[in-house]
């Protein structure tokens, strides 16, 4: 029989079909293969994109040419733009904001043939290191409520370009999903006196049905509520609310954490499509009318990625009732992914 879960971070609920256990081939997709004749984000090409914002590259070489290892630009084609002011207008019960915010992409590798599972833990963690450097710039314009990194692998998952890379944009609105997320991280604390997320962490260690890595530093965890199939979450056991708060040591095992879980999906499932989403605190900025806003955020709020692998399709149920529906239980799609194996052979 099919179960409805509720999720206590994002207070939503899924339905979870377990009338059998479905293979992990059951969920391979035909991936669409996008050949363009001039990668804009290949070396030698850096004058296709505007001019860098940030690169880890040698010392002494010249910003906005070759050798580098990470390169961030911004988005060509912005949705949202640096300039301006947000000039909100009210139009009885509608609102505006101009489209004020900041694009920017994040180019993970030269190599264009190259995917972030098949980097190496050291340009995996340069790349971890570019998100830090971002958020801690962009953080300082006290027009942005929210900065949200996240990453598209393939056309499924919204990549038009298969060079691998990742994007940051910055928010004048705090999304509705981290909003409750917050919201619910707050009242948590409030009640309890604990991290709401701390406290999944311990029972899904002691459950330990739905766990796929513990490597002392970090979860990774099908979470009980999955949305999707073979979704996972990653998570610091060192409490912690802030991304950009981490130290090099610390990116570096979130850079093997994330690797194990994308390199497991790569040979699991032969290299799906997939988001994943850092979910980190807000800017800290006095709220107007709210002195005590953010007073318990360093205690109750705990970062993480969601990672989503594309393999099925949201239909007129799910766009119309919110429920999303995974044919895959999580406590199954765990247990493949624990006996996937964790590396490549190049």
């Amino acid at each position: 029989m099919s179960e409805f879960r509720r999720d206590p971070l994002k207070d939503t609920w899924v339905i979870t079909k377990n009338f059998r256990i479905r293979q992990p081939r059951e969920f391979f997709v035909d991936r669409e293969q996008v050949t363009i004749t001039c990668c804009p984000f290949c070396p030698g090409q850096e004058a296709k994109t505007p001019p860098e914002v940030f690169a880890v590259r040698p010392k002494g070489m010249d910003a906005n040419g070759p050798n580098w290892q990470v390169r961030v630009v911004p988005n060509k084609f912005p949705i949202l733009r640096i300039e301006g002011e947000l000039n909100p207008q009210h139009d009885g019960l509608h609102s505006c904001l101009q489209g004020i915010g900041a694009h920017e992409v994040i180019i993970e590798t030269p190599d264009h043939h190259s995917s972030l599972a098949q980097l190496n833990l050291g340009e995996t963690t340069a790349v971890m290191q570019a998100y830090r450097a971002r958020l801690l710039d962009l953080r300082q314009d006290k027009r942005f409520r929210y900065l949200q990194i996240f990453k598209n692998h393939g056309v499924e998952a919204g990549a038009p370009l298969p060079h691998s890379h990742s994007q940051i944009m910055a928010l004048p609105i705090t999304p509705p999903l981290l909003r409750n997320e917050l919201n619910a991280c707050r009242e948590h604390f409030l009640r309890e006196q604990r991290c709401l997320i701390c406290d999944l962490i311990a029972q899904e260690m002691a459950d330990g049905r739905r766990v796929v890595l513990n490597d002392g530093q970090f979860l990774v965890v099908a979470p009980y509520a999955s949305c999707f199939p073979f979704e996972l979450w990653i998570l610091p056991l060192l409490h912690n609310h802030d991304f950009a708060q981490q130290s090099d040591q610390q990116l570096a095992a979130c850079a093997s954490a994330l690797q194990d879980a994308l390199r497991r999906l790569y040979n699991l499932l032969e290299d799906p499509p997939y988001n994943f989403i850092l979910h980190t605190a807000p800017p800290e900025w006095p709220r107007p009318g709210h002195p005590d806003f953010w007073t318990t955020l360093a205690q109750d709020y705990h970062w993480h990625i969601v990672l989503v692998p594309r393999l099925n399709h949201i239909a007129g149920f799910e766009w119309g009732s919110g429920f999303f529906i995974n044919p895959q239980p999580p406590e199954d799609a765990a247990r493949f992914l624990r006996d996937a194996n964790p590396t490549l052979n190049f």
